[in-house]
């Protein structure tokens, strides 16, 4: 039991500061860990990360929101492209010969983190506003699209897609971005959890509870920290997360 403890804490610390720092979901940190340390089966793995990444997305959103760093809007425009595009990637997978892309979501952690320390995200929000919300909703479509396909058809990758075209594609400065896509992920990982647990049916409940109260703790400190950061200190702390979390995954899915 302190052994099954111990794995879902430090799972949820990776998990919540991955979250509430940079949008990341909980899945590209718990399922290596749970499967790895624990033994667990894979399917079952994803359906607890997914589960642990809902309340801690929502309350990052929460956090986020509280200090306007979220675009509702245009997350809900996003948020329908990504769910309706990736049931598309899925059958669009289904039809091909599977290829080796099950590490896609941690080879981006790491370049994302190392790209957040060497080219920092600079963009304010006055240049960010200065893009006509017409512009921005179309934008919002078509990139919903591609994240929801790449998602789908790879399985992986949705929160770390989603910072890197927030922020990259849409000019979005970095604490809205963060705060945009955690918003996205609260339902995206609801529709995806509640499939895993209605299929697969109900998780180790010890450890289903362990993973969300740890991930969800870690995940309301960073986000904290990361409304009241500078922009330069955020962009350091969100590429040491990103690029700390991408080396251990690594680590553990090669090393164990």
């Amino acid at each position: 039991m302190v052994y099954q403890f111990l794995i879902c804490f430090l799972s949820g610390i990776g998990a919540g500061l991955g979250t509430g720092f940079a949008g990341m979901s909980a899945a590209a940190v718990i399922s290596p860990m749970l499967i790895t340390f624990l033994d667990m089966n894979p399917y079952m793995a994803v359906g607890i990360a997914l589960a642990s990444d809902v309340l801690a997305s929502a309350v990052s959103a929460y956090t986020y929101g509280k200090s306007k760093n979220l675009d509702i809007k245009n997350g809900l425009v996003m948020m329908s492209a990504v769910l309706c595009f990736t049931l598309v990637g899925s059958y669009l997978s289904s039809l091909v010969s599977s290829t080796a892309m099950g590490g896609f979501s941690t080879v981006m952690t790491l370049v994302l983190g190392i790209k957040f320390l060497i080219k920092p995200v600079m963009t304010t929000k006055a240049s960010m506003e200065a893009v006509s919300p017409k512009k921005r909703v179309i934008q919002s479509i078509f990139c919903g699209i591609l994240i929801g396909l790449i998602c789908g058809f790879v399985g992986a990758g949705g929160g770390m897609m989603m910072l890197l075209i927030l922020t990259s594609v849409l000019g979005y400065e970095l604490k809205t971005a963060v705060g945009t896509s955690v918003f996205i992920m609260t339902f995206t990982a609801l529709t995806g959890s509640a499939g895993h647990f209605a299929i697969g049916g109900m998780p180790d409940l010890t450890t289903l509870l362990f993973c969300v109260l740890s991930t969800l703790l870690w995940a309301r400190i960073a986000a904290k920290f990361a409304n009241k950061a500078s922009p330069v200190v955020l962009n350091r702390a969100t590429g040491a997360v990103l690029t700390v979390l991408g080396t251990a995954i690594l680590l553990v899915n090669y090393c164990f």
